[in-house]
């Protein structure tokens, strides 16, 4: 999300100051939430500053650094497992249940690859079945 630029931080202590209305009346003439009104005058006053704090970094992974280096010895021992399969695994050996897209993204940000073989897509998927044209493509004829 982006945050308020500092000047119109200023005016807003400086319309506070000034006594020119209540906390909820600035916001509506502003255009920001009471709770920003009020965080924003409680680091002024606190802090002196009014410069938007800097960015935390977001929420933890999920996976510590045990679980994924578990991971990988999971992949690489059972390369063909599906997100689902290796979910399960992490949550019977590790006790932390994970989503599948929070699966996807863990082995993304390790580097490992989900793509199958190309023997794999045949052992699925019949060599007579249709596929789907992908970006554009048009089937080919055979």
């Amino acid at each position: 999300m982006k945050s308020y630029s500092t000047d119109v931080r200023y005016q807003l202590v400086q319309a506070y100051q000034r006594r020119l209305g209540s906390q909820r009346a600035l916001a509506d003439a502003f255009g920001v939430s009471p709770s920003f009104v009020k965080k924003v005058l409680r680091r002024y006053r606190t802090t002196g500053h009014l410069t938007p704090k800097p960015p935390t970094g977001g929420q933890k992974p999920r996976l510590d650094a045990a679980a994924q280096a578990m991971l990988r010895g999971l992949v690489r021992a059972r390369p063909e497992s599906t997100l689902e399969e290796l979910c399960t695994c992490v949550a019977t050996t590790t006790g932390i249940q994970v989503s599948v897209s929070t699966m996807c993204r863990t082995l993304q940000r390790l580097g490992i690859s989900r793509r199958q073989s190309r023997s794999t897509s045949r052992r699925v998927a019949p060599h007579w079945a249709p596929t789907a044209p992908q970006h554009g493509h048009r089937l080919r004829q055979r």
